[in-house]
């Protein structure tokens, strides 16, 4: 395959990456193509190579998370980016914060081990926003009285934080406790360019300031 031929399906993801707002996978982009014309798959991920190559330099690069690849803004010029919008990004307790920093920890768990480590009882809404978010998802249930749900991350999860695994997140032994885990996820949210309209602040959460 000529480089000319390796350009074009270059520009083409960019374009799909570009347009589509969502990570997309290796087999999403090469099913942009007809099937005559169709790359192969190690096709596809040399292009992924070559384009993330192109993005050096720029304001924008190609980051892999784990739905697939995206475009995004580079975090360095997000302070600046930022001032486009006049709505700031929504702000998460330190109680929904914990909570999903056990979630992502110790998954699958049950609300009642959440709250048997935190010491208090874990509302309902915040159960409720990480579903909302596609954060967090039932994966099946305990077989003890009452069957809990049992809780884990998603690939959304991922995604948002810009990892392709769980084996990204930071050791447990390389953080003290639940709320040096929740200032990393704060300052992990606060670094993404994702502009939503705040919802409205729910009464058994203490927003972060």
């Amino acid at each position: 395959m000529n480089e000319e031929h390796l350009l074009r399906i270059q520009a083409i993801a960019e374009a799909a990456l570009l347009a589509a707002g969502k990570p997309l996978s290796v087999d999403q982009l090469r099913d942009l193509f007809a099937e005559d014309e169709r790359p192969a798959r190690q096709v596809m991920e040399h292009v992924m190579v070559l384009l993330e190559e192109a993005c050096e330099g720029r304001g924008f690069e190609l980051r892999k998370v784990a739905s697939g690849y995206r475009l995004q803004v580079r975090q360095e010029y997000a302070p600046w980016v930022g001032r486009l919008f006049e709505e700031k990004p929504q702000r998460y307790s330190r109680a929904l914060l914990e909570t999903l920093a056990l979630i992502a920890y110790r998954q699958p768990i049950t609300r009642g081990e959440i709250e048997d480590i935190r010491g208090v009882t874990v509302s309902s809404n915040i159960i409720r926003t990480l579903l909302e978010r596609e954060w967090v998802r039932v994966v099946g249930h305990r077989d003890v009285p009452g069957r809990p749900a049992m809780y884990a991350t998603t690939k959304q999860f991922l995604d948002y934080f810009n990892l392709t695994g769980l084996d990204q997140l930071p050791p447990l032994s390389e953080i003290r406790d639940l709320e040096e885990i929740g200032r990393e996820i704060e300052k992990n949210m606060q670094a993404e360019i994702e502009f939503e309209s705040p919802s409205r602040s729910d009464p058994d959460e203490q927003t972060l300031h």
